[in-house]
C-alpha cells in the first residue's frame, strides 16, 4: 500500500495574491494589476506559480515534518494557471514502482491539475 502526502488546501483569493507579492516582491501586473490582466492572453490576474508550487513543500513537511525537507527536489510542471477565486490543493501519492518518489500535483476546484509532477528524497537529512 503506498503511503500519501498530507492534503494542503488554500483559498487563493485578492489578498492572498497581495500578500504573496509582497512577500516576494513580485508585482508584476499579470499578478496585481486586473486592468493590465484583463487586456493580456491570460484575460485577467493569475496568481503567482510559485504561491501554488509551495503548498506541496507545505505538504510534505505536514507528511513528514518540517525538519524533513531538506534533501528533497521536486520536478513540476505547471498545467495551467491559478486565479482568484480558485481553490486549490495539494497532495501526492508514493510511487508504486519507485518507493520514496511521490506522485505530487496541485488542483483546483473543478479537479483539474495546476500542478503536476514528483517529489523525491535525494538525500536523508541524517546523511548530510
Amino acid at each position: 500500500m503506498s503511503r500519501t502526502l498530507v492534503p494542503v488546501r488554500l483559498l487563493v483569493d485578492m489578498p492572498v495574491i497581495r500578500a504573496y507579492a509582497q512577500i516576494t516582491a513580485d508585482f508584476n501586473p499579470i499578478h496585481v494589476d486586473p486592468g493590465f490582466a484583463a487586456a493580456t492572453p491570460m484575460g485577467g490576474v493569475i496568481a503567482h506559480g510559485t504561491l501554488s508550487l509551495n503548498l506541496i513543500w507545505q505538504s510534505i513537511a505536514r507528511t513528514f515534518g518540517q525538519a524533513q525537507l531538506e534533501g528533497w527536489s521536486l520536478d513540476v510542471r505547471f498545467t495551467r494557471p491559478v486565479r482568484a477565486g480558485d481553490t486549490v490543493e495539494a497532495a501526492g501519492t508514493e510511487s508504486t514502482t519507485r518507493p520514496g518518489t511521490f506522485e505530487v500535483w496541485v488542483r483546483n476546484q473543478d479537479g483539474a491539475a495546476v500542478i503536476e509532477g514528483t517529489a523525491s528524497r535525494t538525500q536523508s537529512p541524517a546523511n548530510r
